[in-house]
């Protein structure tokens, strides 16, 4: 369904010691870091598509996280939940959610919100059973 999602940050190596971990704990593939533009892409294994990437505004206007907005990464199972939660706490991001069992949106629904440095919202949920 997505080429690519862009996220934009306001100071990209804070933003790269954010995501790496991160995205490392997903089982997302680091496919390209370019700290000259700046920007950063991962991808599923084995895959080209879709990307998600962190940048600075294209139009060099400053970064605003928007209200509403959010990234929801999948995770294979609810520890992956748990852990990315965690790292991404330990390293600048903010919670928004714990991880849980969230019943309102399927039985099996297990997720955990939280805020990257730049205010971004992120999700990582699991929908497979226990």
């Amino acid at each position: 369904m997505f080429s690519h999602v862009f996220t934009s940050v306001t100071n990209f190596h804070r933003a790269l010691a954010f995501y790496t971990p991160l995205m490392a704990a997903l089982g997302q593939e680091q496919r390209f870091v370019d700290a000259g533009k700046p920007w950063a892409g991962w991808h599923s294994a084995g895959k080209t598509r879709p990307l998600f990437v962190i940048c600075r505004p294209h139009n060099g206007e400053p970064h605003d996280a928007g209200n509403g907005q959010m990234v929801a990464f999948m995770a294979g199972d609810r520890a992956t939940v748990d852990k990315a939660h965690a790292l991404a706490l330990a390293n600048g991001g903010t919670d928004e959610g714990a991880p849980g069992l969230r019943p309102q949106y399927h039985a099996h629904y297990y997720g955990a919100y939280f805020r990257d440095p730049d205010g971004n919202k992120i999700c990582v949920a699991c929908h497979e059973a226990a």
